[in-house]
């Protein structure tokens, strides 16, 4: 498993890539079924769901604190249909592979469904 790259950018670009070829994406739920949130760096009273690429980036961060939480896979048509509409609307935004101190991209879940989206066409 390569190692995520210090470039956001490059961790973005491989979020895409990867999900689409995988079919899934990768968030953190605990026992209760309730999925890691995590406070916005970048804005104010706004959350922020983080996803992986894959479930060893993800498993990554479940220790310590977040030893609650376990992998799980998402469809990734369900991602773009459901879940990144219904983030939008909840004003959440999307975590994109974070590295194990919860540093990486935050971005907007209808933008995030647009570079999804760009690479289909």
């Amino acid at each position: 498993m390569e190692p995520l790259s210090t470039n956001l950018q490059e961790n973005f670009d491989r979020l895409i890539v990867e999900c689409l070829e995988q079919g899934c994406i990768w968030g953190l739920q605990d026992g209760t079924e309730n999925w890691a949130l995590v406070g916005s760096t970048d804005h104010d009273d706004i959350d922020v769901i983080p996803f992986w690429s894959s479930k060893p980036l993800a498993e990554a961060l479940c220790s310590g604190d977040w030893g609650v939480y376990k992998p799980v896979a998402i469809d990734i048509e369900e991602f773009l249909d459901d879940w990144l509409p219904g983030m939008h609307g909840d004003v959440l935004l999307v975590g994109v592979n974070w590295d194990i101190d919860l540093e990486g991209m935050e971005i907007e879940p209808l933008d995030l469904l647009e570079e999804f989206e760009a690479e289909f066409d």
